[in-house]
């Protein structure tokens, strides 16, 4: 297992990457660890979209490796279609933190995920 196997070419990482971003990314859309490190640290985005694009990757990361241990530790893979149900409810419950507590320019942050749930 390299980094760029375990994120984002091996098709579960994917599925969840791909889930979680097209819809922002749409054309730009890309599984390719370098382009994907590019994207995080751009700075001429949209401030909304840019947290989005990066709070995404934290949580797929994050929920890949713990999955990924689990396996290795005995456990069962957890199936991707709840994983992405579990990433999805975090990040909007983040978002939603943010509408109430993130000031101004914030408010309209969950909106602006919906808006991109293809």
């Amino acid at each position: 297992e390299t980094r760029d196997h375990l994120f984002f070419e091996c098709s579960y990482s994917t599925s969840i990457w791909e889930h979680l971003i097209q819809g922002i990314l749409r054309s730009e859309f890309t599984n390719i660890w370098s382009d994907v490190m590019l994207l995080i640290m751009e700075g001429q985005s949209d401030q909304k979209r840019l947290f989005c694009i990066r709070y995404a990757f934290q949580a797929c990361i994050h929920a890949v490796w713990r999955a990924r241990n689990k396996v290795r530790h005995g456990e069962n893979l957890v199936p991707v279609q709840s994983l992405k149900k579990f990433i999805e409810k975090g990040i909007r419950n983040r978002l939603s933190l943010l509408k109430s507590k993130g000031g101004k320019g914030w408010e309209d942050i969950l909106q602006y995920w919906f808006a991109t749930r293809m």
